[in-house]
């Protein structure tokens, strides 16, 4: 039989890519284009979302001339996406109403502040696992239907649908067949209630927002349809559509984090970090977001989710802000001249502080200072910064799940840097594990799908495949430990009381 192979589209913030998996799990082939950011206003971030259907399209071409394949070498394809990015476009002729507004826009920030006043955050919470706040999709919906003539009448009678990345996608891709979302990015909009798995009428008058915008919300692996609109590019192709998830819950399962307790962390321009808890929504009381991590045969598994503002954009400063080194990887070689801090603290606090401590006003600050500081120390210190913070996240995520970390997968580009790694499994005191492929996101979108069309027959199986580059575990002792983690809490508290 000829062999066959599964597309992974990655539809992240800054670029789109697509990656053809073979039955092995391995990568044979990527392609990767950017994403236009539109920045009309201080604040606002936008895309074009024809442009990033071009692009997806445009990189399935490429992937496949890369492996010398045809469409008809792949059996399926799974869709991970960055989540809360919101486009709103008529039913009928399939285009947009507005340009999609990025997660990261804060262009909504006065609809969510007139419902925080009106009380409503506690009911969100409860019914969401989410904050108000206009990184989720519902205060994004609602600054479309207000700002663009006719939208809301056109809403009201239904001519107008409204999906995340992956939803307008998957319509385009089925030719307006399949108005479908999952569980993953369902939860992410600030109108599912990930308790009932259901659109929360209550939220949706609230908010006013016809439910007739909402798409039907399925399993995060499961065949969904055929992807008849690949055949004006491709004639021959027949490709089932057999995943959908939200770029973070993709990587947790792209990590094999399928037990209770495990974690994966992203150390890209800030970190994010998501805990398995299984079949247990936990609602935190100190910030903590409570999320559906997938959907799989009708059976729903959540996560809790914090994040940490700074990480690899530290590194950054320090080649950019302090010059002290050309490549961002060359960091670890002053590292490997002098892998310590000597007591230099970084509190890398650029635009306030996240989980636990949600302090916007707080600032970066560096403590422990002396004559014979060197820059080795600073860029030491600067590192281990970014692992005190991730640890703060997991801190909370173990008190409030009450269970123990199981283990940590990372992936990110800042996860290549060794000495990052060994000291974040020196304060966690777990196992940390490196993948191989550090395409996570959309190794888990393959993973989905592979598991939707039967080759997988469980996750256990899929544990299997999972490669590992290395294991890093502790080579610090408690008593160490907690000297640093004392310091970090003295700088920590300094930086808060400093404003």
């Amino acid at each position: 039989m000829k062999e066959t192979f599964i597309l992974a589209i990655d539809q992240g913030t800054t670029s789109t890519r697509s990656i053809i998996f073979n039955r092995k799990s391995q990568i044979v082939s990527s392609s990767q284009m950017e994403i236009s950011q539109i920045c009309p206003q201080n604040g606002w971030v936008e895309q074009n979302p024809e442009e990033i259907f071009e692009t997806v399209i445009q990189t399935i071409k490429e992937a496949l001339n890369q492996a010398h394949l045809g469409i008809d070498s792949i059996e399926a394809l799974g869709i991970t996406n960055q989540r809360e990015t919101t486009i709103l476009w008529d039913k009928i002729s399939g285009k947009p109403l507005y340009r999609a507004i990025v997660w990261q826009s804060r262009q909504s920030t006065a609809i969510c502040e007139t419902w925080i006043n009106k009380g409503y955050q506690k009911k969100v919470h409860q019914k969401t696992g989410l904050m108000i706040n206009p990184y989720f999709s519902a205060s994004k919906i609602r600054w479309i239907l207000d700002h663009v003539p006719g939208s809301y009448q056109k809403a009201l009678k239904g001519e107008v649908l409204f999906g995340t990345v992956e939803t307008y996608l998957l319509w385009r891709l089925t030719k307006g067949k399949h108005h479908v979302t999952d569980y993953s990015n369902a939860s992410r909009t600030m109108v599912f209630n990930i308790n009932t798995l259901k659109w929360d009428e209550e939220l949706l008058a609230l908010f006013d927002l016809p439910i007739s915008l909402f798409p039907k919300v399925v399993d995060s692996s499961g065949v969904i349809g055929i992807a008849e609109g690949l055949q004006e590019y491709f004639p021959r192709a027949a490709v089932k559509i057999a995943s959908l998830s939200g770029d973070q819950q993709a990587a947790l399962f792209g990590q094999c984090c399928l037990d209770k307790g495990a974690i994966k962390s992203t150390y890209g321009t800030g970190c994010f970090i998501l805990m398995n808890t299984k079949e247990m929504p936990i609602f935190s009381q100190a910030g903590l977001l409570t999320t559906i991590a997938w959907g799989i045969k009708g059976k729903i598994e959540y996560a809790l989710e914090g994040s940490v503002f700074v990480a690899g954009a530290a590194i950054q400063w320090l080649r950019d802000g302090l010059k002290f080194f050309q490549k961002s990887s060359d960091c670890e070689e002053y590292l490997q001249k002098n892998p310590d801090s000597s007591g230099v603290y970084m509190v890398p606090a650029f635009v306030g502080l996240g989980t636990p401590y949600w302090d916007n006003d707080a600032r970066g600050a560096i403590f422990g200072l002396t004559r014979a500081t060197t820059k080795e120390n600073m860029i030491a210190a600067v590192i281990e910064g970014i692992a005190y913070q991730a640890k703060d996240v997991m801190d909370v995520m173990k008190k409030e799940a009450g269970f123990d970390i199981q283990y940590l997968g990372v992936d990110g580009g800042a996860s290549v840097n060794n000495f990052l790694m060994q000291f974040q499994a020196d304060l966690l005191n777990v196992k940390l594990v490196r993948p191989r492929c550090m395409e996570t996101t959309a190794l888990g979108a393959f993973y989905l799908a592979a598991l939707a069309i039967g080759w997988f027959k469980s996750t256990e199986e899929i544990k299997k495949y999972h490669q590992v580059d290395r294991l890093f575990l502790s080579q610090m002792s408690e008593p160490e430990r907690e000297k640093r983690l004392q310091g970090w809490q003295k700088a920590i508290q300094a930086t808060l009381t400093f404003k």
